[in-house]
């Protein structure tokens, strides 16, 4: 998957996905593992200015559950985000369970603020 995918209204408003090559685990900053996934990808979008790329993993990578949190926002080019925590640690990442038609690619994957938890990239073993 690499990919670009334009907001349908707007040329100048647009994301790129691309897979990572690499191993990916989030960890909270105690060193509790989140996530750990060789399937993430990297979404990097432009619209109103260049955003920080955002890393995304599958649900089925977590490797612990998220807790859903109250509020939601909308994104022209995504959809609604839904956010979630841990105990003790609240808005640590957000999802697009629905996402708009042109944003399918990101269905269920799961997204964390580089802010609040580690993110890391470890090279693939071949074990």
């Amino acid at each position: 998957m690499d990919m670009t995918n334009h907001r349908p209204d707007s040329d100048q408003h647009f994301m790129v996905l691309r897979p990572i090559q690499q191993r990916v685990v989030v960890r909270l900053p105690n060193g509790q593992k989140l996530a750990d996934s060789e399937d993430a990808i990297r979404l990097m979008e432009s619209g109103r200015t260049l955003y920080d790329p955002v890393i995304y993993l599958p649900r089925r990578d977590l490797t612990m559950d998220l807790v859903t949190e109250r509020g939601e926002s909308k994104c022209p080019l995504k959809g609604t985000a839904t956010y979630y925590g841990v105990e003790g640690h609240e808005k640590l990442a957000w999802s697009y369970r629905e996402p708009l038609s042109f944003a399918t690619a990101i269905r269920d994957l799961v997204a964390f603020y580089p802010n609040k938890v580690i993110i890391e990239e470890h090279p693939i073993r071949d074990d």
